[in-house]
């Protein structure tokens, strides 16, 4: 796994530079970390944990956090398939619109296979056809869904962009509402597997996104009640992991096998997406992936309650506990969690800062061999990130 880490400075971040010498004040209120930028130099840090995934695109990351815990390629555009459904569905729950009824039109009702086959002029509440959505991936129902939110198709794609951009989405362009292979405008229908992580975890946020992607089945009739349809579940995720909660499968022939997947034991919540994982008729090869990235987040990652306050001493403590171990990431974040995570070079300490700020918070600062951590606990919790590749 190769990627550019982070080095967060309060709420600003430098990205994908490489640092050849990191230079440390520290204020009285703030934690300055200078860092001298050679533009000439190779990049950044890497961790060669090779999970030999069949995936081209993959990541795994800690859903509380945020935090990258593993990737291969996650940053490369590719297309993704109906797990573009995950921001059709978030949408239309936001809409308010859920009991309201939607009429279909003949456009949706023309859509390709996967089809739950209604016909035009029909008539079906919202809350209803986003089952249909997610449970078996129905691409006419997901045109109903966009013309009814949105106006239009393009006019939904256009909402689906603009909630894209406001996530923090920098390499995502929503055409479609269904995930079909498109182009507009000289663009693709495309996201990268980091961006659909960022989509996914906010989706997981909202209560009635989770009922919804773990319900097993769902029954709804047509307004005039002679229609009446059963939906099922086709995430075989579910029932093959422990703690599983979804979330969205993906195929058509441009992007291969693709998914996005949670899983929840106890206080740990992982996002994992596997975009182009093999083409029939290899449709079990995303499962296989997604179980591997579940299991090395949840084998190699763990959280444990921390104070909000504590000594050098303390620190150092912690710090010596696993130094003969394999390195860790040490993240002292407002108290909140101890995250510990495998790295393969085996390295030590060099030195340890620590301070209260104002309303009893807390910075630390401590440099490890060739790697620099800082995290600094300004409120909400920021992520931490490793920078490498000093002189």
């Amino acid at each position: 796994m190769k990627y550019c880490h982070i080095v967060i400075l309060s709420d600003l971040a430098i990205q994908g530079v490489t640092v050849q010498t990191i230079f440390r004040a520290i204020f009285s209120l703030f934690l300055v970390v200078i860092v001298w930028i050679n533009t000439s130099a190779t990049i950044l840090a890497e961790d060669e944990t090779d999970l030999k995934l069949y995936a081209r695109s993959a990541i795994l990351v800690d859903a509380g956090t945020g935090r990258i815990l593993y990737e291969e390629n996650g940053f490369e555009v590719m297309p993704m398939a109906s797990t573009t459904k995950i921001m059709t569905c978030i949408l239309a729950l936001e809409s308010g619109k859920t009991e309201e009824w939607v009429t279909v039109s003949r456009n949706a009702q023309g859509q390709p296979k996967v089809r739950l086959g209604f016909k035009e002029g029909e008539e079906y509440q919202l809350e209803d056809l986003l089952y249909s959505l997610m449970l078996e991936s129905h691409n006419d129902t997901a045109v109903a869904i966009a013309e009814f939110v949105g106006g239009s198709v393009e006019g939904f794609a256009d909402m689906m962009n603009e909630k894209a951009v406001e996530l923090g989405c920098e390499n995502t362009y929503f055409i479609t509402p269904n995930g079909l292979d498109a182009t507009k405008d000289g663009k693709q229908h495309s996201s990268t597997a980091y961006d659909m992580a960022l989509i996914t975890s906010y989706a997981l946020k909202n209560e009635e996104f989770r009922k919804i992607i773990s319900a097993s089945s769902h029954s709804f009739m047509e307004k005039s009640k002679t229609k009446q349809y059963t939906v099922y579940n086709k995430d075989a995720f579910l029932t093959m992991y422990e703690g599983a909660i979804g979330v969205k499968t993906g195929f058509t022939n441009g992007a291969g096998y693709c998914f996005v997947g949670a899983v929840k034991q106890g206080d740990a919540e992982f996002i994992s997406v596997v975009l182009a994982s093999g083409w029939p008729p290899n449709k079990n090869w995303k499962w296989k992936d997604t179980k591997t990235l579940m299991t090395y987040g949840l084998t190699e990652y763990e959280s444990k309650d921390m104070e909000k306050k504590f000594s050098l001493d303390e620190v150092n403590s912690l710090i010596a506990k696993f130094k003969n171990k394999t390195y860790r990431n040490l993240f002292l974040e407002a108290g909140v969690d101890l995250v510990l995570g495998t790295h393969p070079h085996v390295i030590e300490p060099v030195e340890v800062f620590t301070r209260e700020d104002g309303g009893g918070q807390m910075t630390v600062f401590y440099s490890i061999g060739n790697f620099v951590n800082w995290t600094s606990s300004s409120g909400a919790g920021i992520a931490n990130r490793m920078v490498g590749g000093m002189a």
